[in-house]
């Protein structure tokens, strides 16, 4: 039987996630979804994104998943809630939907020693206040200042993201966030394609200042939520190569995403009608 953990995202930051998560548990069958045709998410509506979101979900369960992550920030923050407390009990009473914010948001205080932290994101994660919300909850002493990074994702989805042209959007919102307090020691990144800009950002920063990806963090996480919860893990199947899907084009996914994941990729078209 066929019962991978399924991987989604709105394109290919999910991939950054996904391969920290491989490394950290490869035995499990996996399935990875880019909803590449109506990317990026990070601009769109709430209600957009949920719609969106749920499609894909209910894709990837008709797949087989057990288990599906949300390796987006946006979907994270948009969707998951809803589709966790309104939808799971009538289509999939038996399988279950799990984020990225809250495991980033239980740890990322414990890397700060002075109590304030940045957070680079999409204008949709910053404007959904997901993380000051988690962090708040988990470390009501830590102060948390955002910023948010519109051009990001489309120069890391171009592959400029080690142009000398990036050096200027990046320099920018790093200093945008550091204006914020002097006293931000860890900065986190809060969205899956930004770790390919990492060596660009850790360059603005000073060196005092740690940058954290979710993608280790994630993966632990994952880890732990198996061990945790033996009534999913047995359902999951092992042995198989990973398989990559979007909804776009293969022959325009596969080349980025090769690039995200540090290996060759070669990925199946999703038809998400039912």
């Amino acid at each position: 039987m066929y019962a991978p953990i399924g991987i989604f995202d709105s394109g290919y930051g999910g991939l950054t996630v996904f391969r920290s998560i491989y490394e950290r548990l490869p035995q499990y069958d996996y399935l990875y979804l880019g909803d590449n045709a109506r990317a990026p998410y990070g601009t769109r509506s709430f209600q957009t994104v949920y719609e969106y979101t749920l499609q894909c979900v209910e894709w990837m369960f008709r797949k087989g998943c057990p288990l599906v992550i949300l390796a987006c920030n946006t979907a994270s923050a948009r969707a998951l809630r809803t589709i966790q407390q309104q939808d799971l009990e009538r289509i999939a009473p038996g399988k279950r939907v799990l984020g990225i914010i809250r495991p980033t948001a239980e740890v990322i205080g414990k890397y700060s020693e002075s109590g304030v932290v940045g957070v680079l994101a999409t204008k949709g994660t910053i404007q959904s206040q997901s993380y000051n919300v988690e962090i708040a909850h988990q470390f009501p002493d830590v102060s948390v200042y955002s910023e948010a990074c519109p051009l990001w994702v489309p120069l890391v989805e171009a592959g400029e993201h080690e142009s000398a042209g990036a050096d200027y959007f990046v320099r920018q919102h790093v200093r945008n966030l550091l204006a914020h307090h002097s006293g931000i020691d860890t900065v986190l990144l809060a969205c899956t394609h930004y770790p390919l800009l990492e060596a660009k950002i850790k360059a603005q920063l000073p060196e005092q200042v740690r940058l954290i990806s979710q993608g280790p963090i994630v993966a632990a996480s994952l880890a732990d939520y198996l061990a945790r919860h033996s009534e999913i893990e047995r359902q999951l199947s092992q042995g198989r190569p990973p398989v990559f899907y979007t909804t776009d084009s293969p022959e325009a996914f596969d080349g980025p995403a090769s690039r995200f994941m540090g290996a060759p990729v070669q990925s199946l078209h999703a038809d998400l009608t039912p």
